[in-house]
């Protein structure tokens, strides 16, 4: 229209002159033409948006979507969260990020009025109830990544997010559990797709054998110390592994909330010599790499990024039998799934004293990950996602 309305404009006003002023014209109108295309061609901005602070599973899923678009010169992204922890991860990974104060229906609306996207990816139910309270006529891309107990059963937070229902476009289930779980998802039925994590192999593969750290011990445990990964009965299991096998070794590597009473426990075993806290490590994975299995307590998952890590490590995983877990590890074949502590530490056991059955566990392992990760699939479900947000622009 811009173009058509400029052309006419020069040939009403210029008309009658000289075959140069011609030639002028029409380069003029050239030039205009290539500028409306480049109007025409502008970025579609994609604003994920999250309410932690820190860098682990759903923000390690945010990171992997932006730097699979990486290619597509289409989309421009960004990243808004609380102001932490997660600043140094985002800028390890190259992507602008939007801090703010704090997870708050003010701070949400600054952000999106400064930012102006022109989609909204919000990861799990809380940003996409401030989301969806803020983003105006902003299509609303809802992502979540977990089975929490509070989604379970009828609570104000599963109200609300039943509210943004009408706003969101389409919303996005780690899992099964997690889409099954929460207690109005038939609401959602028409709108959903269970997208199972995914992770970048053959990266890494690459920063394990990079990592400044390569020690190796029996038991390794990777992740948050908070109480839906239930750090206290990780600790337990490991003490009772450590008394009828005296020489095991074990590493936590994780920070958070429960990181004194996780030292606590430890200390009440008298497991000081066995179990070590090496604290929050930007690239674990030489020591996941050179460990005999992994070990998880959790309450809820959703498709933990850890044991997706782990698998693509050819790590065995011992765990509770909680959501995406199960869906994950074969028991008997690339791990083992049990509720009962005595059970856990058995199976600990096992793997670690047999080292050709954990061969056996550990190959087992990376087919899996490798038949899991299909990235390609991934990237164009998050595409399709974005292009029907975009297909009235």
């Amino acid at each position: 229209k811009l173009y058509e309305l400029i052309s006419a404009s020069l040939t009403w006003h210029l008309c009658g002159l000289t075959a140069e002023m011609s030639i002028t014209i029409k380069l003029t109108e050239q030039m205009i033409l290539v500028g409306v295309n480049v109007l025409e061609k502008k970025k579609i901005k994609v604003l994920h948006m999250l309410c932690s602070s820190r860098f682990s599973g759903a923000e390690n899923v945010a990171c992997q979507i932006i730097k699979m678009f990486k290619d597509n010169q289409d989309y421009e992204f960004a990243y808004a969260s609380p102001d932490g922890q997660i600043k140094e991860a985002l800028a390890e990974h190259g992507i602008r990020f939007l801090p703010m104060r704090q997870c708050s229906f003010l701070e949400y609306r600054r952000v999106i009025k400064d930012f102006r996207p022109d989609i909204i990816h919000a990861h799990d139910m809380k940003a996409t109830v401030l989301a969806a309270a803020c983003c105006g006529t902003i299509p609303l891309i809802s992502h979540v990544h977990n089975n929490n107990f509070d989604s379970r059963k009828l609570s104000l937070k599963t109200i609300l997010y039943r509210l943004t229902c009408k706003k969101v476009i389409h919303a996005f289930w780690v899992s099964k559990s997690s889409y099954y779980g929460y207690y109005y998802h038939d609401k959602f039925k028409d709108k959903s797709t269970i997208l199972y994590n995914v992770i970048n192999t053959d990266e890494l593969r690459k920063k394990a054998e990079n990592a400044e750290k390569q020690d190796g011990f029996d038991i390794v445990y990777l992740g948050r110390l908070t109480p839906q990964k239930n750090p206290q009965r990780l600790i337990k299991i490991l003490a009772s592994v450590i008394q009828k096998n005296p020489g095991t070794q074990c590493a936590v590597i994780g920070s958070g909330e429960l990181a004194e009473i996780t030292e606590e426990c430890i200390r009440n075993a008298g497991a000081q010599n066995n179990i070590h806290m090496l604290g929050f490590m930007d690239n674990a994975y030489g020591i996941l790499k050179h460990s005999k299995l992994m070990l998880m307590t959790s309450r809820w998952e959703g498709t933990p990024m850890c044991a997706l890590e782990a698998m693509a490590l050819g790590v065995p995983i011992v765990s509770t039998p909680t959501d995406g877990l199960k869906e994950l590890v074969v028991s008997g074949e690339t791990g083992y799934l049990s509720n009962d502590d005595n059970e856990l530490a058995e199976n600990c056991i096992r793997i670690i004293s047999h080292p050709e059955g954990r061969r056996k566990f550990s190959s087992n392992t990376l087919a899996r990950s490798d038949k899991m990760m299909d990235i390609d699939h991934y990237y164009h479900e998050i595409l399709k996602s974005y292009e029907l947000c975009t297909k009235n622009m």
